[in-house]
């Protein structure tokens, strides 16, 4: 399942912390900037604007006054007056809203009262023509031509320029602050599996570091009543063994043979019982030889047909090929455990499978009895829990599916559990090309 989710991952990029992040700092960037450029050339468009409006402003005042002072003087070149009878004089007004008409009123509204305002004829160098109330003629100035803004200048390079840097070191920032989120994800992925988790860094935001701290304590704090209940159930196994042995060696002592054959079942019930209390303290790796499991399953079907009466009761279906390997003593309790409670609890045929599919190797057991009801499947696995309450004798103690789920998240599989085809129970464990057991430590003693 972890093998599935994370090629999910891979396949949708932007499902992830850091894909999401980048997603809103390229959008929020991208949007600034074309914000940025669009007042940007907005504003370039009205300074040109009023610069020319104070230009021609100024170039009629100066005509204004050197015709006052010095009426004789030949005028500036491309500077002209002109009667106001003469046929040149232009007539039309430009659109209203169109950027010559907000030209020509901010002009008016820098002259006197009454001032008339006029453009030349398009197709030339613009000309203004102005006429005040107290002119006797029309003052025609030139004025600087009002250029669209060009759809691209230098302005797009340099904001190229400033949004690659602004993105790449946003990203950048945004990686960072993820890092320490990914560590800690990673870290919940192994404890839920049951893998060793080593202290998280404490590290990023303030927020980021109390909650990293506080999962390194929630880890201590299991790891530590895991560590008091196993020492606590292994001890009282281990000291149960010597008294269960001398029971044993005084029922066998019985004259009477119907009591003493049902005094010896009852002690080797309690003996398997103590000895699934070992096998589920047990904390430490399977460090036994890999075998193949499609071999190995074979071997241990075998053995029980051998033993069954009449027509073999186990079938096999095996497909994995030779890839498919797990620790001998790992494999060894999957399989007893789960073909053990089909024969208690289900129906034959039981059928012990093996495949390979695209994400890895599949192993599962399946039986053919009434299987469990739907409301009682979270609770199967569950160490203690006996679904039936009919099944608290023959040497069944509630461990056999928690024990199955602890070997195979040991072992780096997941495993679901659910009714086949609505006939019977169906135990499916998934793993990966490399399905090995996490590294013991030294000290660690093999099964």
């Amino acid at each position: 399942m972890s093998s599935c989710l994370t090629a999910s991952n891979m396949r949708r990029p932007i499902d992830s912390l850091f894909g999401r992040l980048a997603l809103l700092v390229v959008a929020v960037l991208l949007m600034s900037h074309f914000a940025w450029f669009a007042l940007m050339r907005l504003e370039r468009s009205q300074l040109q604007t009023r610069y020319a409006v104070e230009e021609a402003v100024f170039l009629v005042d100066a005509v204004r006054q050197h015709v006052a002072r010095e009426p004789d003087q030949p005028l500036p070149s491309r500077v002209k007056l002109v009667d106001p009878a003469d046929s040149v004089v232009p007539t039309e007004m430009p659109e209203a809203g169109t950027p010559l008409s907000r030209f020509l009123e901010d002009v008016r509204d820098r002259m006197p009262p009454g001032t008339l305002v006029r453009v030349g004829p398009p197709g030339k160098p613009p000309m203004l023509w102005v006429r005040a109330t107290s002119d006797q003629k029309w003052i025609v100035v030139p004025v600087q031509p009002l250029r669209p803004p060009r759809s691209v200048d230098r302005m797009v390079l340099w904001l190229v320029i400033i949004f690659t840097v602004a993105v790449m070191a946003a990203l950048f920032l945004a990686w960072q602050l993820q890092q320490p989120l990914r560590s800690l994800a990673q870290a919940v992925t192994r404890f839920g599996r049951g893998l060793p988790v080593p202290p998280v860094p404490e590290r990023g935001p303030r927020e980021l570091k109390q909650l990293t701290h506080g999962f390194n304590q929630m880890v201590q704090e299991v790891s530590r009543t895991e560590n008091d209940r196993a020492v606590m159930l292994a001890g009282v196994a281990h000291d149960l063994k010597t008294p269960l042995a001398r029971l044993r060696l005084r029922a066998e002592m019985m004259d009477e043979a119907k009591v003493r054959e049902g005094v010896v079942r009852d002690v080797d019930s309690m003996a398997h019982i103590v000895d699934q209390f070992l096998v589920f303290a047990h904390d430490g790796a399977d460090r036994s030889e890999p075998v193949e499991v499609d071999a190995q399953c074979e071997r241990v079907v075998r053995s029980y047909r051998a033993v069954a009466a009449g027509a073999p009761t186990v079938r096999t279906e095996l497909a994995a090929g030779p890839g498919f390997r797990l620790p001998a003593a790992t494999l060894e309790r999957i399989l007893s455990n789960l073909i053990d409670n089909a024969h208690a609890y289900g129906a034959p045929p039981v059928v012990v499978e093996t495949a390979r599919t695209a994400g890895g190797y599949t192993l599962s057991i399946s039986d053919n009895g009434k299987g469990i009801a739907a409301q009682d499947l979270l609770n199967a696995s569950r160490p203690f829990v006996r679904l039936d309450p009919a099944r608290g004798g023959n040497g069944h103690s509630g461990l056999g599916l928690a024990i199955v789920e602890r070997l195979v998240r040991r072992a780096g599989g997941e495993w679901q559990i659910g009714n086949y085809d609505g006939r019977g129970l169906r135990v499916l464990m998934t793993f990966p090309m490399q399905a090995m057991p996490r590294t013991a430590p030294a000290s660690e003693v093999a099964w």
